[in-house]
């Protein structure tokens, strides 16, 4: 169904959208809705000519490479010639001399406090309450109900609960507890009793062990606080590293009567931020869903958001968490945030939307809509309009993803700027984080950054966007290695220390956020417990996580390392190579044997099909997708970019054909039909291919992705996901 739109301030706005503003964003907060539309004319008028122009020296950048690549085809890259031309046509820029960014007025969870980060897409309401919820987990919940702990030898998971399974969470959680708040004596597996013991007016903590004796924490200060219920000692609250731990005690309650201190749960603090997000993890095609999407972020801006929903045949509201209260030790209140600080990641500049469009009926930059749209709703927030804050220093957080270069840095803090005045904030209140996955912008961070040195608070690194925009930039370079190959080639691990080194350089540590990606598997929580602690490890004072249940258990690697001490540490190392990043992962003179062309093939496709036909038909822009082993992976649009991108340079090269590519596309859509059988929304592409949507989309993502800008898939999606909505 068409839109209806309305005229106001010499733009057309889709009276959903209108209506939104009108009768929910604007009360309230002093701006009026007509001056809002005024406003975002002006903006729309005044800037959207650059945003053309910086797309326009994107492609002119791009082709520029391409003939460079096309004109040695076949030669090694010499690596001297390549980066004079690209320094020559602007794509690597001189960098200037050294700064330390002046970000002001931020909270601590991004300025001190290094943890977990979940990216949830907005348009779900259920999703996003209960990542913004997630800021405290079970450890219990998440080391019973994950593959941490095997199903063998008598733990193995089941309907009924499996006292010998608890017994191993009980030891695991005692084991971390050890590590992260070591007692002078003993261990958490030998105490009996917790007590609070009064000295000079400041409670101190007592735990007396099996033995009798009575010892007490060897880091005494990282007792920080207790709470009493029915005249007992109800829980204990611990602090490492900046994070918090309670132990909760009830000797009453299941799992308490088992332990010899009453011991119920272990509670970690865990994802310290969230992303909620409007871009690569949501399916938003129209006026219609732009509206769901700003209805959500401002639901939980005013702290009313709510979802109901059926679990085990009940029904169940969820609603953001309040506040948690304890009692310090000296006896003062102490409350601790109940809910993840939020930031909202805004979509690209290359978006642009008809949900508002010029009076001629052009689409405007959805770039501008969404910061408009997102930052007068937190403006319910910066007024204290919400009795669930989530800024308390009074900033906005807006996540800007897709960047490519300084000069689109600059615009961006531009734009915010303007936004700023146009909804009477102080200078600098919206905040500014920079995700580094485009390779133009990982060449140039140290630049990027210093165009937003005043509001910067975010960088990290990001591997499937990242490489399908190298696959993309080198695309007549030649083909490219197997891709499970890439995170082992040399410009991705210099990647990855190139990211830490710039932020370091650039003073982010205490004032802003260097992150790492995803964990994509959320179902082997076992594995990313063993390898996710690398990210902190590297650097990293945040990193991606699938889940609240991964977010606590990746919480358990930042008590183990601290990140502070690893972040001075890398600073006195050397950065990493330049040359590195500015290698391709090319094929070289290496030969693939057909089973690895197939092999590779069948996964991609695969990979390819699982999203596109679920974004497409049923406009969902994140879900667990199963590979092609059946294993479930995270799947958004960087995911599916870096797919397409890579069957896309094969077949510019001719390692696959299009024939083999159609072949292949029609056996794994058979596959993806029968991982989605028990879906009752869900229709499968075979047989009848050519009337299948999402069949066709991703055929479109391969046989077009040479010629698409930038390898990006949000044009093809888009616009299927349109015709799917026309069909029903």
């Amino acid at each position: 169904m068409a839109a209806e739109y309305l005229e106001v301030a010499g733009l057309r706005v889709a009276k959903c959208l209108h209506e939104l503003v009108a009768s929910e964003l604007s009360p309230n907060t002093g701006i009026d809705d007509t001056d809002f539309w005024s406003s975002l004319a002006r903006i729309t008028q005044d800037l959207e000519p650059k945003n053309r122009q910086l797309l326009a020296r994107r492609d002119e950048l791009q082709r520029q490479i391409d003939d460079w690549h096309s004109q040695r085809a076949g030669q090694p890259i010499d690596a001297a010639a390549y980066r004079a031309l690209l320094e020559e046509i602007g794509y690597l820029l001189p960098e200037g001399d050294a700064f330390e960014i002046g970000t002001e007025n931020v909270d601590e969870e991004i300025r001190e406090v290094a943890g977990p980060q979940l990216v949830v897409p907005v348009d779900n309401a259920r999703f996003a309450l209960n990542a913004a919820n997630a800021r405290w987990g079970s450890l219990y919940d998440a080391l019973y109900g994950t593959d941490v702990i095997a199903d063998e030898k008598g733990t193995e998971r089941g309907e009924a609960y499996n006292p010998r399974r608890g017994a191993e969470v009980v030891s695991r959680a005692e084991r971390f507890l050890d590590r992260s708040f070591p007692l002078k004596q003993g261990g958490y597996g030998d105490v009996t009793e917790f007590r609070l013991v009064e000295r000079e007016g400041i409670s101190q903590l007592a735990l007396v062990l099996k033995t009798g004796d009575q010892t007490e924490l060897t880091q005494s200060e990282k007792f920080v606080g207790y709470r009493n219920e029915n005249d007992r000692l109800a829980s204990i609250l611990l602090r490492n590293h900046g994070l918090h731990v309670e132990i909760q005690i009830d000797p009453e309650h299941a799992i308490g009567r088992e332990h010899p201190a009453g011991v119920k749960d272990v509670v970690l603090e865990s994802a310290v931020t969230t992303i909620q997000d409007c871009e690569d993890s949501v399916s938003a095609v129209d006026a219609q869903d732009k509206t769901r999407v700003y209805r959500n972020w401002l639901g939980i801006m005013k702290g009313s958001l709510e979802a109901t929903f059926d679990k085990d045949g009940r029904s169940m509201t969820r609603r953001l968490n309040p506040d948690r209260e304890f009692s310090a030790p000296n006896g003062e209140n102490l409350i601790l945030h109940g809910r993840s600080l939020l930031l909202v990641r805004n979509v690209g500049i290359h978006m642009y939307t008809d949900a508002v469009t010029t009076a001629d009926g052009q689409p405007i930059p959805e770039g501008f809509l969404d910061a408009m749209v997102t930052s007068l709703a937190a403006v319910h927030d910066l007024k204290g309009l919400s009795k669930n804050r989530n800024s308390r220093t009074g900033s906005v957080y807006i996540v800007k993803p897709k960047l490519h270069g300084p000069e689109e840095v600059a615009a961006t803090v531009e734009l915010l700027a303007r936004i700023e005045q146009a909804l009477g904030m102080n200078q600098n209140t919206i905040k500014l984080g920079i995700m580094d996955e485009e390779r133009r912008t990982t060449v140039n961070l140290k630049e990027c950054i210093r165009q937003a040195r005043e509001r910067v608070v975010f960088i990290n690194t990001g591997f499937l966007d990242r490489t399908g925009d190298e696959i993309h930039t080198s695309m007549e370079a030649g083909p490219m290695i197997l891709k499970p190959e890439i995170k082992q080639s040399v410009w991705m691990l210099a990647y990855e220390d190139w990211n830490v080194d710039i932020g370091n350089e650039t003073g982010l540590p205490g004032k802003a956020q260097i992150g790492k990606g995803m964990w994509a598997m959320p179902d082997r929580m076992r594995e990313m417990v063993e390898t996710k602690i690398a990210h902190p490890r590297a650097g990293a004072n945040t990193a991606w996580v699938p889940s609240p249940t991964a977010a606590t258990l990746h919480a358990m690697h930042y008590h183990d390392v601290n990140v502070k001490d690893q972040q001075r540490q890398l600073a006195k190392r050397q950065r990493a190579s330049l040359a590195d990043l500015l290698t391709p992962p090319l094929l070289g003179e290496s030969r693939l044997e057909p089973g690895q062309i197939q092999q590779e093939l069948r996964n991609n496709a695969q990979g390819t099909l699982g999203y596109v036909v679920r974004w497409v038909g049923q406009g969902i822009g994140c879900s667990k997708v199963p590979d092609i082993n059946d294993v479930g992976l995270m799947e958004d649009r960087a995911t599916l970019r870096i797919s397409s991108q890579h069957m896309a340079n094969w077949l510019h090269h001719g390692i696959i054909n299009k024939t083999q590519v159609l072949e292949i596309f029609k056996e794994m859509a058979a596959v993806v039909d029968r991982q989605n059988a028990a879906d009752p929304n869900y229709r499968n592409m075979a047989p009848q291919f050519e009337d299948s949507l999402g069949f066709q989309a991703a055929l479109d993502l391969v046989f077009g992705g040479r010629n698409e800008p930038n390898g990006y898939t949000e044009r093809v999606l888009t616009a299927r996901r349109r015709e799917a909505k026309a069909a029903s």
